[in-house]
């Protein structure tokens, strides 16, 4: 064997155990960065529930089925009080939720506006979409809804995804506020869906 070709087989050898030794390495990396993560999430969710008043205005495709739909939605929340306006470009027809002192109230639906103390309810009954107003007012925030939950981070500890409730919510965007607020993002439940796309956030006196 030539001096060149030991000279190439040494190099060799040497880079298959950097390798090696980078692989040993690399798995100890992730697990710090999750629990950073974990821990700007905590500091991030305790920050908005101490700033329970927000608006928004975005557009919105709600599915279920092969049945669908989307529009212009405004959302304005003071704590547990809401109010959900949702309109579609084309067709002219909107609808109104609201909910105040724990009576929700949907307008602009055939046969005239309806009561219940129970909004996402109403809201399946009268229109026939499964959306879950009340952990939704959370997810929209990023924020996790009360109860057990799964969470995953992006490269920035923002979260990628929560699957709580049986529901699944994808974040693909987020905006450069203090906190960051989410600016897109997608949930599902077996075959219903709403996709989100908030073009502003405002805060509520």
């Amino acid at each position: 064997m030539t001096q060149l070709k030991w000279q190439l087989h040494w190099l060799v050898l040497a880079l298959l155990l950097v390798a090696g030794l980078t692989a040993c390495v690399a798995p100890t990396r992730p697990a710090l960065a999750e629990a950073d993560a974990e821990a700007a999430q905590t500091v991030r969710e305790t920050k908005l529930a101490n700033d329970p008043g927000w608006s928004l205005t975005g557009r919105i495709a709600l599915s279920r089925g092969k049945d669908g739909g989307s529009g212009r939605i405004d959302w304005r929340q003071n704590g547990e009080d809401f109010e959900i306006t949702l309109a579609a470009p084309i067709t002219h027809q909107s609808w109104r939720l609201q909910r105040k002192a724990g009576l929700a109230r949907i307008d602009g639906i055939e046969g005239g506006s309806r009561e219940s103390d129970d909004a996402e309810a109403l809201l399946l009954e009268t229109t026939g979409w499964r959306i879950p107003v009340n952990a939704l007012a959370k997810w929209l925030r990023g924020v996790r809804s009360a109860g057990a939950s799964k969470i995953s981070y992006d490269g920035n500890g923002l979260p990628l995804r929560i699957e709580q409730d049986g529901w699944v919510i994808e974040y693909r965007a987020w905006n450069a506020a203090n906190p960051p607020q989410p600016t897109k993002l997608f949930a599902r439940q077996d075959d219903a869906s709403v996709r989100l796309v908030i073009d502003q956030w405002d805060a509520v006196p």
